[in-house]
């Protein structure tokens, strides 16, 4: 039987998307092409139909997952008053939902240590899609000039990501819930430092505050719009 072009290429897609959650359930290396095709409904047979190497599918997975992560902060984003953005970005980031569901979450932290061990081809596309993220969360320092925004989101991403990888490390108990508090509040007292013009020493105020402040009104608008970290 002859499929459509329109067919092939819902076929493909599926193929990519399943395969995206498998491989951060489980690691690059850790499912194999006859599984990634089972879970799409297809026969091993056919992968080649579709991808010229397992390679190929590996990146169009990893693509995958990240693009779906730099749309969800920007979806939040255009959903949200400005003051909150940030806020609401690293509350549904750092989050026990998206903590234990790797599957549908952020393929950095679920992935990262092995795509740095994935060929020059792999990585060059990773670094691609990571520099996409950078950019979206640089979007949310406007107080900033554009290179001290880029270089204030990459140290947000670093700690987002590491924060939520010793978390999962940690599993689901006190010391992982306190991990992710942590990574809260080291984010957003660091924009609140940011924004406020500093301080004479021995005022008592520190960004603790700001950043409880900063997480007060984030949690608030997460029970309001329940959109937490699993993004497919």
């Amino acid at each position: 039987m002859r499929y459509s072009k329109e067919h092939k290429l819902e076929t493909h897609a599926r193929i990519v998307q399943k395969a995206s959650v498998r491989l951060r359930e489980k690691g690059a290396h850790g499912v194999g092409v006859a599984d990634l095709m089972k879970e799409a409904g297809l026969t091993h047979g056919g992968f080649y139909a579709h991808f010229a190497s397992r390679e190929q599918l590996l990146i169009e997975a990893f693509a995958y997952a990240m693009d779906r992560s730099t749309e969800r902060w920007r979806k939040l984003a255009a959903d949200t008053p400005r003051e909150q953005r940030l806020a609401l970005i690293v509350e549904n980031y750092l989050s026990a939902t998206h903590r234990d569901d790797p599957g549908r979450g952020c393929a950095v932290p679920a992935l990262g240590a092995e795509i740095a061990r994935e060929s020059s081809k792999t990585r060059k596309v990773f670094a691609a899609k990571l520099d996409e993220m950078i950019d979206a969360i640089a979007s949310e320092y406007v107080e900033a000039s554009p290179k001290a925004a880029r270089k204030q989101a990459m140290a947000t991403l670093a700690t987002m990501m590491g924060t939520l990888l010793l978390a999962r490390i940690a599993g689901t108990g006190e010391l992982s819930d306190t991990i992710l508090q942590a990574g809260r509040e080291a984010v957003l007292g660091r924009a609140e430092a940011t924004k406020a013009p500093a301080k004479p020493a021995g005022t008592g105020r520190g960004v603790g505050k700001s950043a409880d402040r900063s997480a007060a009104k984030a949690a608030g608008a997460t029970k309001s719009k329940s959109r937490l970290a699993a993004q497919d």
